[in-house]
């Protein structure tokens, strides 16, 4: 994969969302929906859960109904399972930055325990906010096709995300070069290449020995938060112990469904 030329003019050097191809195939999600629930005995088969509180973040436009398949998917496994119970996301970093922190210290109180969050596109920003304002109380942070690296303008929501929350990317840049870099806790993003609505590049992070990238092949923007094999890693990287991370196995049942390593490095653009 070509990286861009660093002597291009900037303006020719940004990303661009995905085509109109992808974003009207987006559709299929509808089929990565019903194609988890023909394999839920096998998703039934990952790493069991220690009960710990997991929060799911909805994408932008959603509500917590898009993350109730992913939520009683986790507490079948064990985990402690909640719900942003914000309404519809209609965006808003800065806004919202408030009451999520109030509803994350209102768990960790609640049950003693550090929250694992898990973000479904701009839920996924959200994730990594939360997890730079109080990492003490967060364990991990899951994203899935989340635009929070490179040009993080490479979608095809962001003029109604802009339209909608009165909050333009460029308002916090210091925030915007917070939320691209490390977390000080462990860390997976899970994206798609042809993710319809989110450019793939910008869910990218910089691979460490408490962050990985997985690339879910074939997997809509939309669907990624039903797909199967999506599912799955999700479960086998809360399933790790408090404290520790190791490299996800692309083995497996879905081994199929997973791009390799070397494929998920970030700062490779083609």
């Amino acid at each position: 994969m070509a990286a861009l030329d660093q002597n291009e003019p900037a303006a020719e050097r940004r990303l661009r969302p995905p085509s109109l191809l992808l974003m009207l195939a987006e559709a299929r999600a509808l089929f990565e929906f019903n194609t988890s629930i023909l394999l839920s005995p096998v998703l039934m088969c990952a790493p069991r859960g220690d009960g710990h509180p997991v929060l799911a973040l909805p994408g932008f436009l959603a509500s917590d109904l898009s993350m109730a398949p992913l939520r009683r998917y986790l507490k079948q496994l064990g985990y402690d399972a909640y719900a942003w119970k914000m309404g519809r996301n209609l965006g808003g970093i800065a806004s919202r930055r408030n009451a999520l922190k109030k509803l994350l210290t209102d768990i960790h109180d609640a049950t003693g325990r550090k929250v694992s969050i898990v973000g479904w596109s701009l839920g996924g920003i959200y994730a990594r906010d939360l997890a730079l304002q109080v990492p003490d109380m967060v364990r991990s942070v899951i994203t899935l096709g989340t635009p929070f690296a490179n040009d993080v303008r490479a979608t095809n929501a962001t003029q109604l995300y802009e339209a909608l929350s009165g909050e333009t990317v460029e308002d916090n840049s210091e925030l915007t070069t917070a939320l691209a870099g490390d977390l000080p806790v462990p860390v997976t993003s899970i994206y798609s290449r042809t993710d319809g609505i989110v450019n793939w590049r910008t869910s990218l992070l910089r691979p460490s020995d408490t962050a990985e990238n997985i690339e879910v092949r074939l997997a809509s923007h939309i669907g990624l938060g039903v797909n199967a094999a999506a599912l799955w890693a999700v479960a086998d990287r809360l399933a790790q112990a408090e404290g520790e991370f190791c490299p996800f196995d692309r083995s497996g049942p879905f081994a199929i469904a997973y791009g390799t390593p070397e494929h998920a490095q970030s700062g490779q653009v083609a």
